[in-house]
């Protein structure tokens, strides 16, 4: 058995490993220390990167031997695109449900003006029995006020102004413009 000191970022650690072990072996044992997994490991020995299956022997660490353990930058890397793409799923997470938002509020507004039309058609729907009335009356021979035309011009012509006055977009648009027609 031999100790090797380890220097991983503010930290000093003593592992106590068998001469004949692999830096493989080795990096297993920082990680029950550290918590840096092996693969995201680099172990560095008199300035040099060891690999894995060199054993300590050959790569000239005996005992009291220091080595220093480095994060290896392409796990940083993947943490960061890892953190990326989370990043992005939240994003579109979020988009989609500002689009179901919107979806939602245009539904609710063309209803709305679904609702307005019928109500404008309800109403012109009345006053054009009053017209038919009117028109029976007329064709029949009996003499009608002027002013029952003028009221009843004026009345069709509030219920145009208030289907004009409807805001709407899509299928509802092109019903309240049929109404218009």
């Amino acid at each position: 058995m031999i100790k090797i000191d380890v220097a991983y970022g503010s930290a000093q650690h003593q592992l106590f490993v068998p001469s004949h072990s692999t830096v493989g072996e080795l990096k297993k044992q920082i990680a029950e220390q550290t918590g840096l997994e092996p693969e995201k490991q680099r172990v560095l020995f008199r300035g040099k990167e060891k690999e894995d299956d060199v054993h300590l022997s050959s790569a000239g660490m005996k005992d009291k031997s220091k080595i220093l353990v480095l994060e290896n930058p392409t796990s940083k890397l993947k943490k960061v695109e890892e953190m990326a793409n989370i990043e992005e799923k939240v994003e579109e997470s979020i988009a989609r449900k500002e689009s179901k938002v919107e979806e939602i509020k245009e539904t609710e507004e063309m209803s709305k003006a679904f609702a307005a039309v019928a109500r404008v058609r309800k109403e012109v729907d009345k006053l054009s029995e009053r017209v038919a009335a009117i028109e029976v009356a007329v064709n029949s021979g009996t003499k009608i006020a002027a002013e029952e035309f003028d009221v009843s011009a004026e009345l069709l012509m509030r219920e145009l102004l208030k289907l004009d006055g409807i805001e709407a977009e899509g299928e509802a648009k092109l019903q309240r413009k049929a109404e218009v027609g």
